[in-house]
């Protein structure tokens, strides 16, 4: 351990060890959980190493009036115990730890996961690595993520030296950075989003040169300019996209490879890691082809048992596996979308229960968010469907810009190209950061509501101009509800959607005479473009009506009439 305190591999078990024989005199054993409330320190590893060398179960303090050990207080009694290996009396199936998670549902719920399936995931993890005994690796995770875990074992299961990261370095990107470089640290695991937040911060000063694994996991991988740069600059260090619901942990890998600005924006999850198996499956549990999209389902040893003291939410999610043989099995139910790639890896395409019906039309948010994700501009993408207001079912985009500001009229009409109209959000909202939970997630609950006034547009106050123009303010402000319009006000800054979109298309067919087809009001959202359409289409259609005109007019000459037209010659009088 490197931090405020180093300890050898002798000293830490031997702490361990006695913390065990403690908590074992307390009545600590197989499938006993113990709550554990610690900040960052060497104490809290050494404390849950003991909790499972006495064959307890690590999971959330609860809030019960049972026996509290304090470790600082009760430092003298526990150092007085034995040093040797204690007899747990834990079997592969015993609990490990409880895990809870809210999930999509906003409920908690406790994950109950084994040792097999932990020591299984170490093993495959120690495994595939390719770094020196003796590595350095960050313990940087929140330890309510079960990432955290997997730091901590896969280095102490190598031999390897697990270096502390306080709580004031891991909120300052500057500091980590600082660590990183001087405890010369040569694996690192993180967030996607903290990924991004490191690759921008990052110099030739603070770059940490010593780095040769990046494993990144919690939520999907967004290779962006600035991601992609950082790798270039490090040369000799491998990013690894590894994917897991709580309830299996991390189950599959996608080691990047080749030029880091050759890389996918969104990459592969990969393939299953050892004893996991992956089925990509249609709503009758049938697999789809190659290519098809459909439900993720996860199998083998890496299933957690369940939810805790929910057996009906278990249920639900964890089912028996059909393709196996062995009385047993079980499939868990991810409620992640995916299709199986032509080269053998999984693509992550989002979540299924994050669909969403806007309009009668049924979205997935996630499909959104990966186009939005591609232009340029964009750095970070949420899309989420709100109903701030009875009634009023919208599609909101959350974006963090790469660099300079982009408008919304640009977004939307960069997805308009790619999307059909009912993908495309009807507000934009540009944050400085996306709200994140503890575990480095996006924190969709926090994201704000948007607000729509004219302080927030892009552009003044532009009377009409024009009769035209004139009309159209009269009816957007009726459709929209809004006193006051310009004419280079964006409709759906405004308040606007495709179903507004219609009235006003129904408005200006009546009053104007002007069939306007709905992605008009996509391509030209403002009044003065709208204006100019109108104008053109009037002029277009004067044309025709000429034409028509003269033609009528050639039927009523004759032959030589039309000859003498035709030579530039005045025709004969009749």
């Amino acid at each position: 351990l490197f931090g405020a305190e180093a300890l050898s591999y002798g000293e830490l078990d031997r702490r361990a060890n006695q913390l065990a024989h403690y908590l074992r005199r307390l009545g600590v054993g197989p499938e006993v959980r113990v709550g554990l409330s610690m900040e960052r320190s060497a104490s809290l590893v050494v404390s849950l190493l003991g909790i499972l060398k006495a064959g307890g179960v690590l999971a959330e303090l609860p809030g019960y009036g049972g026996r509290l050990v304090d470790v600082a207080v009760e430092s003298e009694e526990i150092a007085g115990e034995s040093a040797a290996l204690p007899r747990s009396g834990v079997l592969p199936e015993s609990l490990a730890y409880v895990i809870y998670t809210s999930g999509s549902t906003g409920k908690p719920k406790g994950v109950a996961m084994g040792h097999l399936p932990l020591f299984n995931l170490i093993a495959w993890q120690i495994d595939r690595s390719t770094l020196p005994p003796g590595a350095r690796t960050t313990q940087f995770v929140s330890t309510s993520f079960d990432v955290s875990l997997q730091e901590i074992f896969a280095t102490w299961g190598s031999g390897g030296a697990l270096v502390l990261v306080s709580e004031e370095t891991r909120r300052d990107v500057g500091r980590l950075l600082t660590l990183l470089r001087e405890a010369e640290v040569q694996r690192l695991f993180l967030a996607p989003v903290a990924l991004q937040q490191l690759a921008e911060a990052a110099d030739a000063a603070s770059l940490p040169t010593t780095l040769r694994e990046v494993i990144a996991a919690g939520e999907q991988l967004q290779i962006t300019g600035p991601v992609a740069r950082f790798f270039s600059a490090l040369g000799d260090c491998a990013l690894y996209n590894q994917y897991g619901p709580t309830e299996s942990h991390i189950v599959s890998e996608y080691p990047l490879t080749g030029a880091p600005e050759r890389w996918s924006a969104l990459p592969p999850i990969g393939r299953p890691i050892s004893e996991t198996q992956f089925y990509v499956l249609d709503a009758h549990l049938q697999p789809v082809p190659i290519g098809v999209p459909g439900e993720l389902f996860i199998g083998g040893v890496s299933l957690a048992r369940g939810y805790l003291n929910q057996p009906a939410r278990t249920a639900e999610r964890f089912l028996p596996d059909p393709f196996s043989n062995q009385p047993g099995c079980r499939l868990y139910k991810t409620g992640d979308l995916a299709r199986w790639l032509p080269d053998g890896t999984v693509e992550f395409l989002g979540r299924i229960d994050q669909q969403v019906k806007v309009r009668g039309f049924r979205i997935e948010p996630g499909e959104v968010e990966t186009v939005l994700r591609q232009h340029a501009s964009v750095r970070e993408a949420v899309v989420v469907a709100r109903e701030d207001e009875p009634g009023d079912r919208r599609l909101v985009a959350y974006v963090v810009a790469e660099g300079e500001a982009v408008s919304s009229s640009t977004l939307r009409r960069y997805l308009l190209d790619r999307l059909p109209e009912y993908m495309v959000p009807s507000v934009f909202v540009e944050l400085a950061s996306m709200p994140l939970t503890t575990s480095g997630k996006v924190a969709r609950r926090r994201l704000p509501v948007p607000e729509v006034d004219r302080s927030g547009l892009e552009v003044a106050y532009e009377g009409a101009r024009t009769e035209v123009e004139s009309v159209l303010v009269g009816i957007w402000q009726e459709v929209l509800g809004v006193e006051r319009v310009g004419v280079h006000d964006d409709f759906f800054e405004l308040g606007g959607h495709s179903l507004l979109a219609t009235q006003v298309a129904s408005r200006v067919r009546e009053v104007l005479a002007v069939e306007m087809p709905l992605r008009r009001f996509f391509e030209a959202p403002t009044i003065a473009e709208l204006a100019v359409s109108i104008v053109q289409h009037e002029a277009e259609h004067t044309d025709e009506a000429e034409m028509i005109r003269m033609l009528e007019e050639l039927e009523n000459l004759s032959d030589e009439e039309i000859r003498a037209l035709l030579n530039g010659e005045a025709p004969p009088e009749r």
